[in-house]
């Protein structure tokens, strides 16, 4: 399907409620991505069934602490100007581009190179979400290489990247993007469709821009949008959304550590006595806890909205008195496996418990 600039509005929108406060600014990227498709045509979305086995596909997209992404405002170009420079340095054939991650600005990133190179966009990522890091994405847990890459930074220096293991590679990338603004884009994981299907969280794209959909008629009714999510989420792979709380934000911090945003956000009750919710944050909302009970962590998804407008807050939008709703929802299978939790558990970002499911708490 050719993408609209409508279908590029729901999908901003539906990619920043799973992408769980992280991703960068899905606002900003969406008015670059309406502005290349003015330049250069609309970006065809499509299955990664319909490529031969041996298709090759590149991921692209966004490195660094989401909350410079405010001041260092995403370019029209830089997409395609990364993934150019991957070709050349390469000099292999391309034929589709998919996404690091369903998060936030993240999920518009690809359709900016698919747009100015005429390559289509395959409807899936490496997450189902957003997370912090590049060993993180299904495509490094399957076993595929994230090298050779390349990264582009805003005044259009790039640079190449080998490395003997992805473990290697997450602090170069990160290095990068740290002493070139704070943010950067990239081309990762050269891989075959056949790597792919294996490997891929599919479909979610379609399923934001379905999520999307749902949020704008639903503006300004936040804590009575749920049936009409569930209904969107029960032919997903996450699970059944549970409200978690409802309250306002009364204390908010974050600050940029090693490339990230880190921080926490403390949410009072809106009626009634009662604990706080308080939300561990590394670009994204990793923890849920009602006083000293756990309702959610990562893997899977705590998700924010605004109880007036009913739309998704990243983490660096989240303000002081802001009215929020906050849901939870289980992560795709991918990291429900032993294999994924090695790198995704809440150990893996200095917590000392193991990881349970949203269901089972």
């Amino acid at each position: 399907m050719k993408l609209s600039q409508e279908d590029l509005s729901d999908l901003a929108s539906g990619a920043a409620l799973l992408a769980t406060g992280g991703g960068g600014d899905p606002y900003l990227s969406y008015l670059a991505a309406v502005q290349a498709m003015k330049l250069y045509g609309a970006a065809e979305l499509i299955s990664v069934h319909d490529l031969a086995d041996d298709a090759v596909i590149v991921a692209i997209g966004a490195v660094g602490a989401p909350t410079t992404s405010l001041e260092l405002l995403p370019s029209v170009d830089d997409a395609a100007k990364v993934l150019d420079a991957y070709r050349d340095y390469t000099g292999e054939k391309i034929d589709a581009v998919i996404s690091f991650e369903i998060g936030g600005g993240n999920s518009l990133v690809p359709i900016m190179a698919a747009a100015a190179s005429g390559l289509p966009v395959i409807d899936g990522d490496g997450m189902g979400r957003a997370l912090p890091e590049v060993q993180m994405m299904t495509y490094a847990i399957a076993g595929i290489s994230a090298t050779p890459a390349v990264a582009i930074d805003y005044a259009g220096n790039t640079q190449v990247f080998h490395a003997d293991s992805i473990e290697d590679y997450e602090p170069m990338i990160r290095n990068f993007a740290m002493e070139h603004g704070g943010m950067v884009l990239s081309v990762e994981f050269r891989m075959t469709a056949r790597e792919l299907r294996a490997c891929i969280v599919p479909d979610t794209v379609s399923l934001s821009i379905a999520l999307g959909r749902v949020l704008k008629s639903g503006a300004g009714n936040a804590l009575q949008i749920a049936p009409a999510l569930e209904a969107i989420f029960e032919d997903s792979p996450y699970g059944q959304l549970k409200m978690l709380f409802n309250g306002t934000v009364s204390d908010f911090s974050t600050t940029v550590v090693g490339g990230y945003d880190v921080g926490r956000a403390v949410i009072e009750p809106a009626e009634g006595e009662g604990p706080a919710l308080s939300i561990d944050i590394k670009n994204e909302y990793l923890t849920a806890w009602l006083g000293d009970k756990l309702l959610a962590s990562v893997p899977d998804l705590i998700m924010i909205l605004d109880v007036e407008t009913a739309q998704p807050i990243n983490a660096e939008r989240l303000r002081f008195g802001q009215r929020i709703a906050v849901y939870g929802i289980g992560c795709p299978p991918h990291y429900r496996t032993a294999e994924a939790l090695k790198w995704v558990s809440p150990r893996n970002f200095g917590f000392d418990f193991d990881f349970k499911a949203i269901e089972d708490l």
